[in-house]
């Protein structure tokens, strides 16, 4: 059906859906919005509980600062659930997503969370493995790393020791502590940078879901921390693949891994090879969406995605468009100016 004629539904509820069996591993439905003309792609990303990258690789030929009045924005709002134990915290730094997945009761189904997130740019990379919650704060200070003091000496813009609390802390109001010695799930006093390469490692959430994240997780709670572009999935009898861009300092190439990813047996035994080469179509051309495989339709996203209603509000203390537009700038800047083969004092 064109889009012109589809009717305009409601949004569905974001971040947070049922697992109706243990073999599902597909939640949410793609959905298209019509951007007004105050919109900007973060201010989408932000409402629709999608990350800066998330929204900007799905719509390629968008801009990202003046999407155009009426103009049709795609919101990636299906995901692929990683192929790990669902218990915890899944922190997929490829995704640039996380994944909180609640004790059910018996008889109950399970039921998964799921946030943008901000993740360690080159040369800060937030480290892979397995780590658990050891603690809690609500409005911390920051005590800022001796390497993280030398940085931004060099650029001018030195740092006290210690950042106490407020609107200038970039930790925002609530932080998780991991076993891991540095490293922290915390909020941001800079939301537009949700979704993308920026921290010292750390992992950064909107307030809004942080807020909520530290009010389920216990300390104990077990977190894993993987690094999977490629990822399968089933629901409803059909499988979806959904592929993103490779880190830039992946240590594996992409071919390596979708090789690894299509010659597991359970995969292989069901998957024709005109499935697998589409799926290697797909792949070359990582944009994050989850792809119907067996429709060999790049396009087949767009036939079955809702169009629902707007639902983002004006926000008279929200920074301008040109400050939020440096402030991204910056960002990405960043990430350029620290590719691999620079060498970074840590």
């Amino acid at each position: 059906m064109p889009l012109e004629a589809r009717p305009i539904e409601e949004p569905i509820a974001r971040n947070y859906f049922v697992l109706e069996s243990p073999q599902q591993s597909v939640v949410g439905s793609p959905q298209i919005v019509y951007a007004s003309a105050e919109n900007t792609l973060s201010d989408l990303a932000r409402e629709y509980g999608l990350g800066y990258d998330e929204i900007v690789a799905a719509n390629p030929d968008v801009d990202p600062w003046l999407p155009g009045d009426r103009r049709p924005v795609l919101l990636p709002t299906q995901f692929v659930v990683p192929d790990v134990p669902r218990e915890g915290i899944v922190l997929n730094i490829a995704s640039k997503r996380l994944f909180y997945f609640s004790r059910a009761a018996e008889g109950e189904p399970q039921t998964v969370m799921t946030y943008p997130i901000g993740i360690g740019r080159v040369g800060w990379e937030t480290p892979l493995g397995a780590t658990e919650v050891v603690s809690k704060a609500t409005n911390p200070h920051w005590f800022v790393p001796a390497s993280v003091r030398r940085e931004h000496a060099e650029l001018g813009n030195p740092l006290p020791s210690v950042v106490p609390p407020g609107p200038d802390n970039p930790l925002g109001a609530y932080v998780l502590k991991l076993e891991m010695p540095g490293y922290l799930i915390h909020g941001t006093n800079q939301p537009y940078g949700v979704g993308m390469r920026v921290s010292h490692g750390c992992v950064r959430l909107y307030p809004e879901n942080i807020e909520l994240l530290f009010s389920l997780v216990d300390v104990g709670e077990p977190v894993q921390i993987i690094n999977e572009p490629y990822l399968l999935g089933r629901h409803n009898g059909e499988l979806y693949f959904e592929a993103h861009q490779a880190l830039e300092d992946d240590l594996m190439l992409p071919a390596e891994r979708l090789d690894i990813l299509l010659g597991q047996s359970e995969v292989t035994s069901t998957l024709s090879q005109r499935d697998a080469d589409h799926i290697r179509s797909i792949a070359s051309n990582a944009n994050g969406v989850a792809m119907l495989v067996s429709y060999h339709d790049t396009d087949e996203v767009l036939a079955r995605a809702s169009l629902v209603r707007n639902t983002v509000e004006p926000d008279p203390d929200a920074p301008t468009l040109s400050e939020v537009r440096q402030m991204i700038d910056e960002a990405v800047a960043e990430e350029l100016a620290n590719e691999p083969g620079e060498e970074k004092d840590l």
